[in-house]
């Protein structure tokens, strides 16, 4: 007995669909439970765009990988302080380097007073501290320190030697020769001379006999004629000036001079401006040719009249030389007078008072200031003098007139 296949199709059929609704549940059942699974933890299901945070959450896109952090609301009062100022950098010497420290004191001004007789030209001791007033462009000054000092000198013999006249070397040679006479064995002595130049004698040395040599090679030359006439004054004291501007210390010019000048390259303004600014020298002048002025002096005539002008105007400028720097001027006219001259030049030169202040004007700036000395009594008034027979005496005071203050930067 045969079946036929198409009566076994409909049970077939229905028998395929009966195990379809009952193996469906259990294939969707664990995709269901993973998908509950994905959305308790925030993530998106399988198939489904993740959602886009708002825009009020932190970082970019609110993003801040699986977790969205939402911004925190500003509040004034819960921010933090600023950080702190950055601390300055401290200076380190290099290795092997001692501390360096900065202090700008204002400098010491050293005042050297002579007080003489105007007609001895004596020294006069005793005086006190309180006898001394310092005006610096005219406001009193607090001396600080005072001394009596006499000591040791450095000095420079500046002689004029050319063809001006015989009676003009004869006098510079004999003047030169009392100065020699005075020095004591320590003292620093050089000689230089000049006509059209300078020319070195003798550099500076303590060797009194080095000196006396040179003078005496001088006057062997002395009648022999010469090849320059000119006298170049101003030029020459300048140079003398620079020599001893690199030697510390106070230092002495000894000019001895006819005062005349000729061709020198400098003028008097200028050579009055290098002497006024000077530090520490100061310039005693002899002029020569006083008894050849005697004779010769007055005779009428032009050229009589220029002569005379011209001598007198040479005196001038000797005198104001020594005068700027607390120097002291001679004109003499014989030959007898030198010694007692050369006396009172060396005696100024080692006796005197110095005095030391500060100056009121801290400034450094370079300006010239104006110096004045005067004496006073216990009273405060101007201090008078007498001999024993109770005559009143006349007194010179012998001090530099100015000088300049120094330079921030020197």
């Amino acid at each position: 007995m045969s079946i036929s296949l198409i009566s076994l199709t409909p049970p077939r059929k229905l028998w395929l669909a009966i195990l379809f609704l009952v193996l469906a549940p259990l294939a969707i059942s664990p995709l269901l439970r993973a998908q509950a699974a994905a959305q308790s933890n925030g993530q998106p299901a399988a198939g489904q765009q993740p959602a886009q945070p708002s825009a009020d959450s932190g970082g970019p896109n609110a993003d801040a990988g699986a977790i969205a952090i939402p911004k925190k609301k500003t509040n004034p009062d819960d921010q933090p302080p600023p950080p702190p100022a950055p601390a300055e950098p401290k200076f380190k010497n290099p290795v092997g380097a001692p501390n360096v420290t900065l202090h700008i004191d204002v400098p010491e001004v050293t005042v050297d007073v002579g007080v003489r007789l105007e007609k001895t030209g004596q020294f006069v001791p005793g005086l006190k501290p309180a006898n001394f007033r310092v005006y610096e462009d005219g406001v009193e000054q607090k001396v600080e320190g005072f001394k009596r000092v006499e000591a040791p000198i450095t000095a420079l013999m500046l002689c004029e030697y050319a063809a001006r006249g015989m009676a003009f070397r004869v006098d510079m040679l004999n003047a030169a020769v009392a100065f020699t006479r005075q020095l004591r064995p320590q003292d620093e002595i050089a000689m230089m001379t000049f006509d059209m130049n300078t020319h070195i004698v003798s550099d500076f040395t303590e060797d009194k006999k080095q000196i006396a040599q040179g003078i005496q090679q001088l006057a062997n030359e002395a009648y022999m004629p010469m090849a320059f006439s000119e006298t170049n004054i101003f030029d020459a004291l300048n140079e003398s000036l620079d020599r001893l501007s690199r030697i510390e210390g106070q230092k002495y010019i000894i000019l001895i001079a006819s005062g005349v000048d000729t061709m020198s390259k400098l003028t008097l303004d200028k050579i009055l401006k290098r002497v006024k600014e000077s530090q520490d020298i100061t310039i005693f002048t002899v002029s020569t040719g006083g008894f050849l002025e005697a004779l010769t002096g007055g005779r009428g005539g032009m050229n009589g009249a220029m002569a005379d002008m011209t001598y007198l105007q040479a005196a001038n400028q000797m005198q104001t030389f020594s005068s700027m720097t607390g120097g002291m001027h001679f004109a003499p006219r014989f030959q007898g007078e030198l010694p007692d001259i050369m006396g009172s030049i060396n005696q100024n030169i080692r006796a005197k008072y110095q005095l030391i202040y500060r100056p009121t004007n801290a400034k450094q700036d370079g300006t010239y200031r104006k110096l004045r000395v005067v004496l006073v009594d216990d009273e405060g008034q101007p201090l008078r003098m007498q001999d024993e027979k109770k005559k009143p005496l006349k007194y010179d005071i012998i001090a530099r007139d100015g000088y300049r203050a120094q330079q921030e930067v020197e």
